[in-house]
């Protein structure tokens, strides 16, 4: 592959053992394979305060938000995995999202979710793995800019989906994860110039 396309993986959660944490890693295995950059982050690395107007007014964008935001700057794709918290979208995401809108002195608005292409992916408990999140993640990222691709994943009853090593038992619902990986970093290679 002559451009190799950069993307950034998470898990819209914290948790320790997060089902979405393992299903990122496997989607970004499939880029990997398909040739792509992957750089894995846990956002529990990336610890932010609530987003507060007032807290950035005073202290300016914490160290943790700015770092993040740089990741996402020299990254061209982002493979997301994003837990659903009563039918909706983590906290946690939602507040790195908001922290990371945030533009410093000079740079322009929504700089790090600009011209990045996204894939979308969820593993929950219930019936219907994570799908109601998925929309809601999905229509902000693309209200700030981000192309996020029609090729999704949801694992339900993710208590019983992963083995001991992390990977799906159904080897079709792997192959798919994994495929996604691989689309994200087919479509970037062809965006890159």
């Amino acid at each position: 592959m002559t451009n190799t396309p950069k993307i950034l993986a998470f898990a819209g959660s914290t948790r320790e053992a997060s089902y979405n944490k393992k299903l990122v890693q496997i989607a970004a295995e499939g880029a990997r394979t398909a040739g792509a950059e992957v750089t894995y982050v846990d956002l529990r690395d990336f610890p932010m305060p609530l987003f507060d107007e007032d807290l950035e007014a005073k202290e300016g964008i914490p160290a943790n938000v700015k770092t993040f935001k740089q990741l996402m700057i020299t990254h061209q794709g982002l493979l997301i995995a994003a837990p659903e918290y009563n039918s909706s979208i983590t906290p946690i995401l939602k507040n790195t999202i908001d922290w990371a809108s945030r533009p410093e002195p000079g740079e322009p608005m929504l700089a790090c979710f600009k011209d990045k292409v996204a894939i979308l992916m969820s593993a929950s408990p219930g019936a219907l793995g994570g799908l109601r999140g998925l929309t809601h993640v999905r229509s902000i990222l693309s209200s700030i800019g981000v192309l996020v691709l029609p090729d999704q994943k949801a694992i339900p009853k993710a208590y019983e989906a992963f083995d001991v090593d992390g990977r799906l038992k159904d080897s079709i619902q792997q192959s798919a994860v994994e495929q996604l990986g691989s689309k994200l970093t087919t479509v970037l290679a062809k965006l890159i110039v």
